[in-house]
């Protein structure tokens, strides 16, 4: 991460530091989706597909949006949550379980889609920056993306902390 900020020059540390920590978008067919980055009360909460609905209702108790956008957990999943529809985009870049391009299309229904790439190609391009840890990344993340069952296992263990 240290190294990651030290790439923004300091408009952009500016840029990024007032953006919202949520952003509510109406879109046709689905009404009000509001975006955020784990939960929508805290942008580092982990939750997963397997979170029990009683620890997530006091996380989307009082919201008024019927469909809400996370991610953080990098695993996709599209589930309910009292009256409210839960949907994790997954991981473009580092997705856990089936190596890819997890993403979502919303509008006027809810798409999870995965995009196969060329990944030894796209390691070989990670290698090649420098950002200090390119080897690592592209070998474990994506070239062989840990399972989802791996995952499913760590953030249980740290889920709504």
């Amino acid at each position: 991460m240290r190294w990651t900020a030290q790439q923004l020059y300091p408009e952009y540390e500016r840029l990024l530091a007032s953006w919202p920590k949520t952003f509510r978008v109406e879109i046709p067919g689905l009404g009000g989706v509001l975006f955020c980055h784990a939960t929508p009360r805290n942008e580092n909460e982990c939750f997963t597909r397997l979170t029990p609905e009683d620890r997530l209702l006091p996380v989307f108790e009082g919201l008024t949006a019927p469909v809400v956008v996370c991610g953080h957990t990098h695993m996709q999943f599209d589930r309910t949550i009292a009256r409210i529809r839960v949907v994790n985009a997954g991981s473009v870049g580092m997705p856990f379980g089936e190596s890819g391009a997890d993403w979502l299309l919303l509008g006027p229904a809810v798409q999870l889609q995965h995009t196969s790439y060329d990944f030894r190609r796209a390691a070989a391009r990670i290698r090649d920056t420098n950002y200090p840890q390119a080897h690592d990344f592209a070998e474990r993340y994506v070239l062989q993306p840990p399972s989802e069952g791996e995952m499913l296992e760590v953030f249980t263990r740290v889920e709504l902390r």
